[in-house]
């Protein structure tokens, strides 16, 4: 499938579970379409970017092995996603990949996400936090940031500061998350 009939697909797409998830079969059963999906998820400028990002989320989501090989692609671009509906999706592939590289079960992520890699996701998790995001996208980042901390010692303390400085100013659900972390690792 090329870029033009893949991006002409995705107007069909809509948020819904059922259209996500028949895309996201089609990707999954067909994964030499990975690199055009994430093609189309990078046009960030597109409304249908936000779309091929949805699905992105859902290939990760079903089989995270099946993005371990286009790693490279989505790390070095993901920081470059900025509509609204395409950045929580990129936030979310995030999670997935650092809890499965610090999840105590060996695992393929583990041997695919390189130091370089984890480096990223962190400037990225940063990014999101102290730049105007929606909830889901700072809570995904700091849970992200929180287990990337015990690896890298100095993003527990940058992330208390930042979770402490926004606490006033957020949502209840921003202030029962950060509550709890901020406990972890306070206590660690």
């Amino acid at each position: 499938m090329t870029f033009e009939q893949l991006y002409s697909e995705l107007n069909y797409v809509n948020h819904s579970r059922e259209k996500r998830n028949y895309y996201a079969n089609i990707v999954l059963n067909n994964p030499e379409l990975l690199p055009t999906l994430l093609e189309v998820v990078f046009t960030v400028d597109d409304k249908i970017s936000a779309r091929a990002a949805w699905l992105y989320e859902f290939v990760a989501r079903e089989r995270l092995d099946a993005i371990l090989p286009h790693l490279d692609t989505y790390v070095e671009k993901m920081h470059t996603v900025h509509l609204d509906p395409a950045v929580r999706p990129m936030a979310k592939v995030a999670e997935y990949l650092i809890e499965a590289f610090y999840h105590k079960n060996d695992n393929a992520t583990k041997q695919h996400l390189t130091k370089n890699h984890r480096e990223k996701i962190t400037e990225a998790c940063f990014d999101w936090m102290i730049s105007d995001q929606k909830v889901a996208v700072k809570a995904y980042s700091m849970r992200s940031l929180y287990l990337l901390g015990r690896e890298f010692d100095w993003i527990h303390a940058e992330l208390i500061m930042i979770l402490e400085r926004d606490y006033l100013s957020q949502s209840a659900a921003f202030k029962a998350r950060a509550r709890d972390l901020i406990k972890r690792m306070k206590k660690a």
